[in-house]
């Protein structure tokens, strides 16, 4: 739909990496060449995912001059888990489990989604009852046999399901984290007589909590041939067009795998897209020198915040996808419908809404063209001055001014009665309160203050807002990168490969000594060493990183802390739990130091680091004048200003300017308010001073 470039055009094809996420409206591509970025955004295929990717490496070839056969790397931040789970469109499913344990996965936490409303009804379970069985075992809470496998029941129960035709199995058997034999022994002898993928619950989380863990492995298992399926006509897709390169996928987790790894473990996968525009977001953050910043990426559809501590994104294994507690280590993503196309409408008692219907890529926004009828978030910022008719959209796309006006003044401005920009005002207001709680949630509710952050906003949306809601929470400063439309494709070329590990082991902390605490992650690193290698990467570019989840002695939950690095000793257990003390009371506002402390999870992370690309800009020439288009009226806090409007490939590096002014850019719209500052620094972003 739209081709840009961010550096020199005429870089040569050897070494190409290529970036490609999708989005609910675009698919992103992000292509560097010998230091040159080169982006392309088209139209979505959400039928059939796969497609949008084709044509934007077809468009890449035939209107950006890459040869495909040059691609060395194919990273991709695919929905298609994501959707799935939320549309329910999985596979048929069956679950295995222990003897008195069959309902595990509707009686959850026994608690309602709203308290105060009692005919709120509970998600869909992922597999249904009569697809539910169970099998006579039992394991004590260290894993000791009590009760033997019923093998023989196991050899009927293949019977039952070949009959019930499923797809995919999931084996989830109590305290099997802490022993996987009886869990291998019923995958080994149902895999004799059903022909169907396993996922097994001491592989995908072994972890405590029998409700989360039988979920995970149910959702892998439910997902398994769906994502297999995917993977499959996208690397025939790929190949047939001459690219060689092994295609990586982007986990939940921030971090890159294999294809075969992401198909294997489709659950590890449910936050990819909004996992690379993190990673993106504090590769940037990190060029401009800082550290602490809250990502903002606001598309077509939704805006996810997160927040990112020391360089690292917060990761959690306390997140819900839709309904579901899915506690695989995800980056801690708050998700809100507030996205360009999130549609304007007036609920059964009068009040405006806005989202989280979103009117998509077809047809888009009403300002789109495409026979759109109702208001976005889009056609507002347009009727205010924030985006340009005649700019925004690319050649095969005409806005039309009047019909964006005659459908504010249908929907909301005629029904309550104000001037058509008036409702137009209403509507990013409403928007802009719907993400301020939002990025709320993740600092403010985190034990944060969002005034020692910056805002890193991107998306093709995210700098239309970012620095009102950046003002309203007195962050100091917005970052916008120079491909803020792209950003989640580009985060896809510079994150590491990351593999994690974890097993519960619920012990009292001085029960614990270095000796055995060393054993569990020397063999977590073995695993994580191997994989690495199958990467062919140097030694030298792996590291492995060991935490551990403890709680005060009655708690519920847990928190993760680091674990010191080198030879463990009593020394380094007593760092561990002063650590645990300090982020309980940056969490939870106390800590009580002089109660017993208990072990919960053993994990590990191995990382596979990745040379990531240079960015730097070809050097634009000329001055701030030169790269200043016009100046137009822009309505800020409900009256028009007369503002600057600057080219943003014009600006060149060093320049700072002050508001109000827009700066229209290839992929997005950056608004810089009145009494605000900006500056390009070295690498594109923009940086604009909030506050003083």
């Amino acid at each position: 739909m739209s081709n840009g470039d961010t550096a020199d055009p005429a870089a040569g094809d050897d070494g190409a990496r290529v970036g490609v996420d999708v989005g609910g409206t675009f698919t992103d591509l992000v292509t560097v060449r010998d230091g040159g970025v080169r982006v392309r955004k088209t139209p979505s295929t959400p039928d059939a995912p796969e497609r949008g990717v084709i044509n934007g490496l077809e468009e890449t070839r035939d209107d950006g001059g890459l040869d495909l056969g040059t691609v060395e790397f194919l990273g991709h931040g695919t929905t298609v888990a994501t959707n799935a789970l939320l549309e329910e469109n999985w596979a048929d499913t069956a679950l295995v489990t222990s003897e008195g344990f069959r309902d595990v996965l509707e009686i959850g936490r026994q608690n309602r989604p709203d308290i105060y409303d009692f005919q709120a009804e509970k998600p869909t379970p992922v597999v249904e009852r009569d697809r539910r069985f169970e099998v006579r075992e039992r394991l004590d809470e260290r894993g000791a046999v009590l009760e033997p496998l019923d093998e023989d029941g196991v050899r009927a129960l293949a019977d039952d399901l070949a009959d019930a035709d499923v797809d995919s199995v999931a084996i989830s058997l109590l305290h099997s984290f802490e022993n996987d034999d009886h869990e291998a022994r019923v995958r080994d002898l149902l895999a004799e007589r059903l022909d169907a993928s396993f996922s097994l619950s001491s592989r995908t989380l072994p972890e405590i909590r029998e409700y989360e863990r039988t979920l995970a492995t149910s959702v892998n298992a439910a997902l398994k041939p769906v994502m297999d399926s995917y993977i499959g006509r996208l690397e025939s897709g790929v190949a047939e067009r001459d690219v060689s390169a092994e295609l990586k996928i982007m986990q939940s987790n921030g971090g890159i795998i294999t294809a075969d790894a992401a198909r294997d473990r489709p659950v590890n996968t449910l936050l990819s897209g909004p996992a690379a525009g993190v990673q993106g977001a504090t590769y940037v953050a990190g060029l401009a020198g800082f550290e602490d910043v809250i990502s903002m990426d606001m598309g077509g559809t939704s805006c996810d915040v997160s927040l990112v501590e020391g360089g690292d994104p917060l990761v959690s294994t306390d997140v819900e996808v839709g309904d579901y507690p899915v506690s695989v280590p995800m980056i801690d993503v708050h998700t809100v419908g507030s996205g360009g196309g999130s549609i304007a409408w007036l609920d059964k008692g009068g009040a405006l809404r806005v989202g989280p219907r979103s009117a998509g890529a077809d047809p888009g926004p009403v300002s789109y063209g495409r026979g759109g009828t109702e208001p976005t978030i889009t056609d507002a910022q347009l009727l205010l001055g924030r985006l340009d008719p005649s700019r925004f959209l690319s050649d095969d796309l005409d806005a039309d001014v009047d019909d964006v006006r005659a459908a504010v003044d249908e929907h909301v401005a005629g029904p309550l009665d104000m001037g058509v920009e008036e409702a137009a005002q209403g509507i990013l207001d409403v928007a802009n309160a719907n993400m301020e709680r939002a990025l709320r949630v993740v600092s403010v509710e985190r034990g944060y203050d969002p005034r020692d952050f910056a805002i890193v906003a991107f998306g093709g949306a995210g700098p239309l807002h970012a620095t009102t809601l950046a003002a309203a929470l007195d962050v100091p400063r917005v970052i916008v990168p120079r491909t803020a439309g792209v950003l989640s494709a580009l985060g896809l070329l510079i994150s590491d490969i990351l593999y994690d590990y974890s097993v519960s082991r619920v012990r009292p902390w001085d029960d614990v000594t270095p000796e055995t605490l060393a054993e569990s992650f020397a063999a977590f690193r073995e695993r994580g060493r191997a994989r690495l290698d199958e990467e062919d990467l140097d030694p030298e570019r792996m590291s492995f990183e060991p935490t551990v989840d403890l709680r005060y002695e009655g708690q519920s939950f847990e928190l993760s802390v680091p674990v010191p690095a080198g030879d463990l000793d009593e020394a380094a257990l007593s760092t561990v739990v002063d650590r645990f003390h300090e982020r309980h009371r940056q969490r939870y506002g106390h800590a009580y130091t002089d109660e017993p402390v208990e072990l919960v999870t053993i994990r590990l992370r191995a990382r596979g680091v990745v040379e990531s690309p240079d960015l730097r800009p070809a050097e634009t020439g000329g001055t701030v004048a030169d790269a200043r288009r016009e100046r137009r009226p822009v309505m800020f806090d409900g009256e028009f200003v007369e503002s600057a409007v600057y080219v943003r490939e014009s600006l060149p590096t060093g320049a700072t300017f002050d508001g109000p002014a827009v700066v229209e850019g290839a992929e997005s719209t950056v608004v810089v308010r009145p009494g605000q500052s900006a500056r390009i620094d070295e690498y594109g972003s923009i940086v604009v001073e909030v506050t003083d």
